[in-house]
């Protein structure tokens, strides 16, 4: 090239986020290029949140099979069969992994199915030799499982990497961890007819979610069956026979047939060379990064789990694109990551945005409180147990709502609504306003006439 340089961009991983940059860099007329060393897509679609909610769905069949008795249908011979559904979930990953590499070809960018390392300034190598020169390097390796430290037998053990591809349901699993992926599949697991039990060094699950929606989730699990160890840990794992057993910290000894480790993740990092140009990366690995992805070489970005700032896809995705439009299109921003929404695919599922009680507590000269836990309308026909926690955390001195914590139905679906209310000001007066619709859920987010609990923090705080 006339410049000297193969390509204007060089993105090393092909996930969202990186999918997303090398997309929007080319229709800004960059010369890409985008290598991937496993599969286009990255986890989320590959082995993370697409083919785990489709296995929340269907863990969730089971539930409502027998809630159809109460509306008087009859099901009869209902079963699950893990191979089929493995084999369904693979077909649409297959899919979406072609439209993915799909879409970036169509904007002109050169795809690479091979693994790349920086091999000096502006330098890429190919696993296949080759290198190339690029005037911008991004960054998007992603993340991948952590394993714990101290665990004799760890190796007996899966990660969310490879539970998707077991050949059958283990009839016991032991599942490590109380993050997000623990807990789902937990509830996925457990769903689908396995023995779960569920074990956790804190003494609770979801650390820094509101602890309302910890108590409900926690309740609603041992309702479930689901074995709760808090506060423990595992020592040893050891072969016997088939099974595995598994010594707790505590001395107990459980028989199961399969562990999954879902002890948290860690940025994608060994091996990139990132040592080679003096990239820094914190004491975990996180390349450290500002607000638009600069990293502490020139011409090098970083952007999504790799730096550890907020491990959601559609954080990534955002960042890729603000990234690209600030290097590329001559409009530069940034993603903003305040009062970005969440969910747990749990059962029930979770859904919440914006600050916990305890955070307004905190930073709130007045808190106020609206809760309502209610039974479904759904489950008084079926029978169920099933219930709905909605809570409001708004500012006593401005009204403006400031948080909103979901359990129960589709609470995923409801806070992306909320959070928009959150980030454009919406007060409480604003949703006791609005016409609520009936009968739904969602309605009584409108109806929270009642302060709770109303909090004050003391003038020296």
């Amino acid at each position: 090239m006339s410049d000297g340089f193969d390509v204007d961009l060089f993105v090393i991983g092909g996930g969202s986020g990186g999918v997303r940059a090398g997309r929007i860099a080319a229709t800004h007329g960059a010369r890409v290029a985008i290598a991937e060393e496993y599969r286009f897509g990255g986890t989320c679609v590959i082995r993370g949140c697409v083919p785990k909610k489709l296995l929340v769905y269907a863990s969730r069949f089971a539930a409502e099979f027998a809630d159809a008795r109460g509306y008087g249908w009859t099901i009869d011979g209902a079963r699950f069969d893990w191979s089929t559904l493995i084999a369904a979930k693979d077909r649409e990953i297959t899919r979406l992994e072609g439209l993915y590499r799909q879409n970036v070809e169509k904007a002109g960018t050169t795809t690479y199915a091979e693994r790349a390392t920086i091999a000096g300034p502006h330098r890429v190598r190919l696993a296949s030799g080759r290198e190339l020169r690029a005037r911008t390097i991004l960054i998007a390796t992603g993340g991948t499982p952590s394993w714990p430290t101290g665990l004799a037998g760890a190796e007996l053990a899966i990660t969310s990497n490879e539970i998707f591809d077991l050949p059958a349901l283990p009839a016991r699993t032991m599942i490590l961890g109380g993050g997000y992926i623990a807990v789902e599949f937990a509830g996925i697991l457990a769903g689908l007819g396995s023995q779960v039990t569920l074990v956790h060094r804190s003494p609770q699950l979801l650390r820094g979610f509101d602890q309302d929606l910890v108590n409900g989730l926690t309740a609603a699990y041992r309702h479930r069956g689901i074995d709760l160890r808090d506060g423990r840990n595992v020592r040893r794992l050891e072969r016997h026979g088939p099974a595995i057993r598994a010594t707790l910290d505590d001395g107990q000894v459980l028989e199961i047939d399969q562990v999954l480790l879902a002890t948290g993740r860690r940025p994608a990092v060994d091996g990139l060379g990132l040592e080679t140009v003096g990239v820094k990366t914190d004491a975990q690995g996180a390349i450290l990064v500002d607000s638009q992805g600069r990293t502490s070489v020139d011409g090098i970005f970083a952007i999504g789990d790799v730096t550890d700032r907020m491990n959601l896809t559609p954080v990534a995705i955002r960042q890729g694109h603000a990234f690209a439009d600030s290097q590329f299109g001559q409009r530069t921003w940034e993603a903003d990551l305040t009062n970005v929404p969440t969910a747990v695919f749990s059962t029930p599922e979770i859904g919440t945005v914006g600050m916990t009680e305890a955070q307004a507590r905190q930073s709130l000269a007045i808190t106020d409180i609206y809760r309502a836990d209610f039974r479904t309308l759904k489950a008084t026909l079926s029978g169920s147990t099933e219930r709905m926690l909605m809570k409001l955390i708004v500012d006593g001195q401005t009204d403006r709502v400031v948080g909103a914590h979901l359990l129960g139905p589709d609470a995923g679906e409801l806070v992306q609504v909320i959070a928009t209310l959150i980030r454009t000001g919406a007060t409480k007066a604003d949703f006791d306003h609005t016409m609520p619709l009936h009968p739904s859920s969602a309605e009584e987010l409108m109806t929270l006439r009642t302060r709770s609990a109303r909090h004050q923090r003391p003038a020296s705080a």
